[in-house]
């Protein structure tokens, strides 16, 4: 390989970057080039989309090679297609608007090297220097987060030693890349304000000889930030092919350091000879892998139902406070109608409203299940069929589009996080457990305390109470539909918790096991070993914390206390058991992860879906009418958490294998006991029970009719008020015994 710089052209279709570099300080060129620093081969490399068309332009025609004869190309009025993987193109005319959304988001033709997904190996990344191994070159990931102390193995950022322009951040491509911009962000502490304020961008092709990105005749000096936090694009005037580049600082925060976290675009330049080259498997699904603005997700439910109407439905639990509706896609063979004995699962996405990527993956599921169901996939069939299924895939559709506008890279960490109220909707419901435990301390009897159907407080109902109308809208929901299971699709991490997320008086952190810490922990680890990346024991932390000893579950107390989050509230209120499931690092990936990370949740999105069908479930009816009794109480003995049976008399009670003592009692019935054996598979155990009414209650039945005393009801009451008569004589009997037997001792020792 010849080190020496010869500029070679990429007429290699890649089309124009349409925007100037605004980043830049220096005064942009007028035209736009691709640069080739010289790589000697035999054959000519071409540009490979692997993570975007794979190879094909807009118009279908497919980029040329370099000619290494040629010093500089200029290509104009063409654009990357890096930005929308789907099979189907939507041809027609589009709103205003969205050309905008596209025209803003066309800065971000290559996708990124993948230091905020990890797909860039620590190994790949070098500097000139650092202050210490916690601010090692590996921290200086776009969007990482520190721990709570400085000074730890997990800051936030890559810190050079010295404050001098001779510092570098270098990143190793492995292959020829077509490099086309950074995205620079500042130092990720409580304590300390770091960032870098200008830099100069340097590339290579073997990190020995390197050259200075240029701005015409001048070297080009790139704008970085001016806070920790914002991410700030800085485009490359000529986009080069090479294998290395480096970040070279020129200015800093005068009050910090030479700090900086980054993310590197550029799009794979294929190279025949390299024998190193591997292509990365994207999904065979033909989903519509792309991220979704509230209009493009309307359209693709819509198409969902068009494709599958006989097991879907799309409707509306409320609005969001700007007004977008919460739509939820129904999949059941009787979609609209809840049926007896079938369990009614759900799985909510995009509480916070710049993590993503589990709104795409509710959307693929809902694509995939209707295409799997219509070729007959027993498996799919058999959930259809056995299971009603509700996906919300935005409940913080607000929240969204302000991330969406700035898209993927540049949306940073908690952009669109909140409701537009500036509300964290995991924290906005009634905390209950506090409610219970507070109650426990103060009952004499701790069974007497309610554990279960907990209600919400009366300030939690009032008009100025602080409460979203999304988190109205789902509460509404959980307490219309008898849910059994659901997961809440989260992003930023990779684990799987379980209630509680809110410790006992209100420590910051503190493992706090509900009741079903068994069933719940099992329910975890049911998604965590089944997704791919989770399950890689090889794989890198995300920010600070490491769950692969926890297996990659872990109680929400133990992780950080989180008073009125979702999960507890259905699990205190309602039937409902609910984890949460932090899907990746990255909160908002990049299109062209889409596939991947399908593939990586796929399994673990159906294999959760089964669980509804453990335990046991039956339906409990009255001895004399044969209907259903709505509102029965099932307890098991041993669990200290009980549920309630629905409108129709059907309940689902989820449990481990094992065999089970179960009680079941309703107002103005007689209680009714049963044994109930739990299998190994996921088939639940019929445990169904008849209630007799109590003689009482079928009195008052009978005159709230007007109607006769039956004789032999009759003959029950006044056998019944005998026996309480008699009771109540013996109760009587034995505290007068008492306390004569109490006065003659006294009488005793007051004669001694």
């Amino acid at each position: 390989m010849e080190k020496s710089l010869c500029m070679l052209p990429a007429v290699l279709f890649l089309g124009l970057l349409t925007h100037s570099a605004a980043a830049l300080i220096n005064t942009p060129a007028p035209t736009k080039s691709y640069a080739l620093i010289n790589y000697t081969t035999t054959t000519r490399p071409t540009l490979n989309w692997t993570e975007a068309v794979k190879g094909e332009s807009r118009d279908g025609t497919t980029p040329a090679t370099a000619d290494p004869d040629i010093f500089t190309t200029t290509v104009r009025d063409k654009q990357l297609d890096t930005t929308d993987t789907s099979k189907e193109r939507n041809k027609k005319e589009k709103d205003p608007r969205d050309r905008k959304t596209e025209d803003d988001k066309s800065k971000l033709d290559c996708p990124p090297l993948g230091l905020e997904s990890l797909r860039v190996d620590d190994s790949q990344i070098q500097a000139s220097s650092y202050q210490r191994s916690g601010l090692g070159p590996h921290r200086g990931r776009l969007n990482i987060q520190s721990g709570i102390e400085d000074g730890d193995l997990y800051d936030g950022a890559w810190c050079a030693e010295y404050k001098d322009r001779h510092q570098w951040l270098e990143v190793d491509a492995l292959h020829l890349t077509l490099f086309t911009g950074v995205i620079l962000q500042g130092r990720n502490s409580i304590w300390s304000w770091d960032w870098v304020e200008t830099y100069k961008v340097q590339l290579s092709n073997d990190s020995v000889t390197w050259h200075t990105s240029m701005n015409g005749t001048q070297e080009a000096l790139f704008e970085g930030n001016q806070n920790p936090e914002t991410p700030v694009l800085g485009l490359l005037p000529v986009p080069t092919v090479a294998r290395f580049i480096r970040i070279n600082p020129q200015t800093w925060y005068s009050n910090g350091t030479v700090c900086l976290r980054t993310e590197i675009l550029g799009c794979r330049v294929h190279d025949p000879s390299d024998i190193y080259s591997t292509h990365e498997s994207g999904s065979k699904d033909a989903l519509d892998f792309r991220h979704h603005n509230y209009k493009e997700m309307r359209k693709l439910m819509k198409s969902v139902t068009e494709e599958c109407p006989d097991i879907t439905r799309v409707y509306t639990i409320g609005r969001s406070y700007m007004g977008l509706k919460l739509y939820v896609m129904e999949i059941s063979d009787n979609p609209g109608k809840h049926e007896i004995g079938e369990p009614e699962f759900r799985y909510v996405a995009g509480m916070h409203g710049n993590e993503a990527l589990g709104r795409e993956l509710v959307l693929n599921l809902m694509q995939y299940m209707c295409k799997e169901y219509k070729k007959g996939n027993q498996r799919i069939v058999r959930l259809v069929t056995e299971t009603r299924i509700h996906l919300l895939p935005s409940m913080n559709p607000d929240g969204y589009e302000e991330a969406y506008v700035k898209g993927s890279e540049l949306s940073g960490w908690a952009e669109g996080r909140y409701s537009f109220e500036g509300i964290d909707l995991n924290h906005n419901f009634p905390d209950l457990n506090n409610i219970m435990w507070d109650t426990e301390e103060k009952a004499a009897d701790k069974s007497k305390v309610p554990n279960h159907y907990i209600p919400i407080p009366e300030y939690y109902t009032k008009e100025d109470a602080t409460v979203a109308p999304e988190t109205r809208a789902v509460i509404s929901w959980m307490q219309d539909i008898p849910f059994v299971l659901s997961a809440n699709l989260h992003g930023g991490e990779l684990v799987v918790t379980y209630p509680f997320d809110c410790t006992r008086d209100w420590a910051p952190q503190e493992d706090t096991p509900t009741a079903d810490n068994a069933f719940f922990r099992w329910l975890a680890s049911v998604y965590a070993s089944t997704n791919l990346v989770m399950a890689n024991p090889d794989r890198r932390i995300c920010h600070y914390e490491e769950f692969q000893s926890h297996n990659n579950i872990i109680n929400g107390g133990a992780w950080h206390t989180v008073p009125g989050s979702m999960n507890d509230f259905s699990y205190l209120h309602t039937n409902c058991f609910e984890v949460t499931v932090e899907l990746s690092c990255d909160k908002f990936p990049h299109v062209s992860e889409l596939p991947i990370e399908w593939e990586n949740n796929k399994e673990s999105l159906l294999v959760y879906m089964e669980q509804v069908h453990r335990g046991i479930k039956g339906v409990v009816r009255d001895k004399l009418t044969k209907k259903g009794i709505a509102d029965a109480i099932i307890k098991v003995e041993d669990h200290d958490h009980d549920i309630r049976s629905a409108t129709d008399g059907d309940y689902w009670r989820l449990l481990n294998p094992g065999e089970y003592k179960v009680i079941v009692w309703a107002v103005g019935y007689f209680p009714s006991m049963r044994r109930c054996n739990v299998g190994m598979e996921p088939n639940p155990t019929i445990c169904d029970f008849i209630l007799t009414k109590t003689p009482i209650q079928r009195l008052k039945e009978i005159r709230a009719k007007g109607g006769k005393i039956p004789q032999d009801l009759q003959l029950r009451l006044r056998a019944l008020r005998l026996r309480k008569l008699r009771a109540s004589t013996k109760a009587i009997n034995r505290r007068r015994e008492g306390q004569r037997m109490r006065r003659a001792r006294s009488s005793q020792a007051w004669k001694a």
